[in-house]
């Protein structure tokens, strides 16, 4: 979602996959309304957490939260929106340790995205930017070298070749348009496969030889970060959908020119 995150109950520290490698079994589910334009939530709307061995969790998303401070994520920190005893109970159980789940609070706080290379631009729990595309054709190619296939969360787009994500400066989605910022860095929990989750991953060495070469840099990218211009301003109507095509207008001359 970007908006809710699991933290410490008693640091305020944002727990994530790297650290919590459960969290990866961690599958939610919104209302079915929930991206429409216009859309606001109800006493009757319910974000449902679901995890391995957990009782369903309903999060209403029309109730009041009582203000956290001290909440921190990465370089950022603030007050955010307390989902309840209930989902504490919740995380605190499945994760083994005291928990608290908290919504990013919009009315009162602001992130903005590291202003090196997005200037201006703001984001909410995401990891460090909005948006990320990748091809199906560079998750087909990696795929292809590994004995398990790796899932991903992110815009995937269909009908360039692999790795050319990596080139995008400017492009279009349905109205809106897009900035390339960095070349998305990866840790070693990406995407784990849920069977092989408590196990060392035996797949990143493969995944570094498949992108390190083509990137020619000591770190691991997959994916391109994106910043959306129209943002910046108010309005409704932001919408992107499944099967909106992508415009490209301007790329780097190479790999190694994108900014990472």
């Amino acid at each position: 979602m970007g908006q809710t995150m699991a933290s410490s109950e008693f640091q305020g520290r944002a727990y994530t996959q790297r650290v919590e490698p459960k969290l990866a079994l961690v599958e939610v589910e919104l209302p079915k309304d929930a991206f429409t334009e216009g859309w606001e939530p109800t006493k009757s709307s319910y974000l449902v957490v679901r995890a391995p061995g957990m009782d369903d969790l309903n999060v209403c998303l029309g109730k009041q939260c009582a203000k956290a401070d001290g909440v921190s994520v990465w370089e950022w920190s603030g007050s955010a929106l307390d989902e309840g005893d209930e989902a504490s109970k919740w995380f605190s159980t499945y994760l083994g340790k005291p928990s608290r789940l908290v919504r990013f609070n919009a009315v009162s706080e602001t992130r903005a995205v590291d202003p090196k290379f997005a200037p201006g631009f703001k984001v909410m729990f995401s990891d460090g930017y909005p948006f990320l595309p990748i091809s199906q054709g560079s998750l087909d190619a990696l795929n292809e070298l590994l004995k398990e296939p790796l899932p991903i969360n992110c815009i995937l787009v269909k009908g360039c070749k692999p790795f050319s994500e990596d080139l995008w400066k400017e492009l279009r989605i349905n109205m809106f348009k897009f900035q390339g910022v960095k070349l998305c860095s990866r840790c070693k929990r990406m995407g784990l496969p849920a069977l092989n989750l408590m196990k060392p991953l035996r797949n990143f060495d493969q995944i570094k030889s498949c992108v390190l070469i083509k990137n020619n840099r000591e770190r691991v990218f997959f994916g391109h970060n994106l910043v959306c211009q129209e943002s910046l301003t108010e309005g409704k109507g932001k919408t992107i959908s499944v099967g909106d095509c992508v415009y490209v207008f301007s790329k780097a001359s190479s790999p190694a020119e994108a900014a990472a």
